[in-house]
């Protein structure tokens, strides 16, 4: 979906989850990498962490920004947000498996359009139009 944005946040709740599921850091990472590899996304790197007694937070750092979750079992809940740029990757694919996989009864999903740089033609800009004199080599 093209959009004039540099990318879609969804930020979701999934509501009636596997509490099993929610507990077991190496389901929930599996969960989070098939959610990014479905989204279309590269991923770069991970990080999870299991709480003691419950609870499981990670991110998956995808080279078009971030996939993260926190959950809480003890509720069957879980915080997850897909944050992904460009026009290749739909976050969306990533959200429909994570449901499917959480065992989610019910959701709540709010997209927010990050960085909406639009030049007089409605193109999004993707560069930022700095000009060369100002831009400094690295």
């Amino acid at each position: 979906m093209k959009t004039n944005a540099l990318g879609r946040q969804l930020m979701v709740e999934f509501f009636g989850c596997r509490s099993d599921i929610l507990n077991n850091v190496h389901d929930i990472e599996t969960a989070m990498i098939d959610a990014a590899l479905a989204s279309g996304a590269t991923i770069v790197e991970k990080v999870f962490h299991r709480f003691n007694p419950w609870g499981v937070s990670g991110v998956v750092v995808i080279a078009e920004s971030h996939l993260a979750i926190h959950t809480w079992p003890e509720y069957g809940y879980a915080a997850v947000d897909l944050f992904t740029c460009g026009h290749d990757v739909d976050p969306y694919r990533g959200f429909d498996l994570l449901k499917t996989l959480l065992g989610a009864t019910n959701v709540s999903v709010i997209e927010m359009k990050r960085g909406l740089m639009v030049d007089p033609s409605g193109r999004a800009l993707h560069k930022p139009l700095i000009p060369e004199t100002e831009q400094k080599v690295r």
